[in-house]
């Protein structure tokens, strides 16, 4: 990729655009309407003011031409990241995380309300967490409101506040701070939301299954997989499906491991109900059968399955069943990613990818026949449209100027210490994966390590919601 600076170098003459010079101009391939085509995008003001055919000559002070093993991506969209902060910033913090961000092509985030303290549970703790985070993030950064018992009188003042929907869990989350809802709450709390026309997402296990299912500490991997069945995980999925269908709630579920819940997602869709579903790159990526004994790096809830039901997950996101892929970036420390010395009944469960994600669902997608086209989509488009943030994901007029600048060829060997996020702790550590991300763009500024430019967003009311339109400019291609 090679970067030009018209105006420094003072040879871009007069401006004979006008008002219609831009301040960035990218050449090269990019992914625009769903194809990878070569082109020009013109930016102003931090937006896309213009899509173009290749060789249109639009002019800016700064001009990129990507190389040409280089496509111009739109930026990533990963809705579920748990920044920790405040609280819990030793285990990662704004400033790990969103350079993390940066450093994987993600550019907007959306921070899950809990394992900060105080958890975004109230109009109070978001303003808290939003001061915390002011001036310190390196991409655009979203909060989801949490649903605990107690705080259903929180739920419109922070839905106004500006979150972008509200979580909670079926069974017990891992801090005592955020304690999980019965059903009965969960379905009271979908009736208010479904008022403001919200989205409630769920971690969904059945807490008494689980209960029902616990097994001795060990090193070995298999009494903690016997330890959360793939039958908690359908419990709890079909009392959403019913809460959903019931209230009219727009529903979301966290994290799916589990392909024998397909056919009930699937068949509740059919009958109406406004359910989405996402998956992440651990559960397409790894597989029960290659964890081996003490290995904690690979311990998440819910955890990861055999790799028969890796398959089927595939088969989920190619018949549209599961609709996006994110990361549930979910780190801590070492000293409680590994205490027991192995111990998966006591090691914390949570997975450090979000640097890595678009390597490594890229490098496992080829292999079985997706596009890159299709990749981007699962993890920009797709996760944008359903938290309502209209204009990023996708290169479009009147859009975010939000890229990545990726190699889909290049190859590169996971090192766990040369990640952004605050510990050097990943289960990927020393895999080879395909695809580097280059350079990333937000706001069409490059994305710098020391210059934290993100902004902190705000859900849009649904009566002002739009799609994002074209920049009037005049500017003929």
């Amino acid at each position: 990729m090679a970067e030009l600076d018209l105006a420094e170098l003072d040879l871009a003459g007069p401006d004979t655009a006008g008002a219609h010079r831009y301040d960035l101009v990218l050449r090269g391939r990019a992914l625009i309407d769903g194809a990878i085509t070569s082109a020009e995008i013109g930016v102003r003001d931090g937006r896309i003011a213009k899509v173009a055919p290749a060789d249109a000559g639009l002019s800016a002070a700064r001009i990129v031409e990507l190389a040409a093993d280089e496509v111009l991506l739109p930026g990533l969209v990963d809705t579920h990241v748990h920044v920790n902060e405040p609280g819990r910033t030793e285990w990662e913090g704004f400033e790990s995380a969103t350079r993390a961000a940066a450093a994987g092509g993600v550019t907007t985030i959306v921070d899950m309300p809990l394992n900060s303290i105080p958890p975004t549970v109230s109009v109070a703790a978001l303003d808290e967490k939003r001061a915390v985070a002011e001036g310190r993030v390196f991409v655009d950064v979203g909060f989801w409101g949490g649903v605990i018992p107690g705080n259903i009188a929180e739920l419109a003042p922070l839905h106004d506040a500006g979150v972008y929907g509200f979580k909670c869990f079926l069974l017990p989350s891992g801090v005592d701070e955020f304690p999980e809802v019965s059903v009965v709450e969960m379905r009271d709390a979908m009736a208010v939301l479904a008022g403001l026309d919200s989205l409630l997402v769920v971690h969904a296990e059945d807490a008494h299954i689980i209960e029902e299912s616990v097994q001795p500490g060990s090193r070995e991997y298999a009494p903690f997989l016997a330890s959360r069945p793939r039958s908690a995980e359908d419990a709890a999925i079909a009392e959403v499906i019913q809460g959903a269908a019931d209230t009219g709630i727009r529903a979301h579920i966290l994290h799916l491991s589990n392909g024998d819940s397909l056919g009930r997602i699937a068949a509740a869709r059919a009958d109406g109900v406004d359910l989405t579903v996402e998956t992440c790159p651990h559960y397409l990526t790894l597989t029960a059968e290659d964890i081996l004994d003490g290995s904690t790096a690979f311990k998440c809830c819910p955890p990861i399955r055999e790799g028969d039901n890796r398959d089927e997950l595939w088969r989920g996101l190619s018949e549209g069943t599961i609709d996006y892929i994110v990361s549930d970036h979910s780190p801590s420390t070492p000293e409680m990613k590994f205490a027991g010395d192995g111990d998966f009944s006591l090691a914390w469960g949570g997975i450090a990818s979000l640097q890595l994600g678009l390597p490594l669902v890229w490098t496992h997608a080829r292999e079985r026949g997706y596009s890159l086209e299709q990749v981007v989509s699962l993890m920009a488009e797709k996760p944008a449209a359903r938290v309502g943030l209209v204009d990023k994901g996708r290169i479009i007029e009147g859009g975010a100027a939000d890229f990545a600048v990726f190699a889909p060829e290049e190859t590169f060997t996971v090192d766990a210490k040369r990640l952004a996020h605050r510990h050097p702790i990943t289960p990927y550590d020393g895999q080879q994966l395909t695809g580097i991300v280059r350079t990333t763009y937000l706001a069409g500024a490059r994305v710098e390590s020391d210059a934290p430019r993100g902004r902190l967003l705000r859900r849009e009311d649904p009566a002002s919601r739009r799609t994002a339109e074209p920049i009037e400019n005049g500017e003929t291609a």
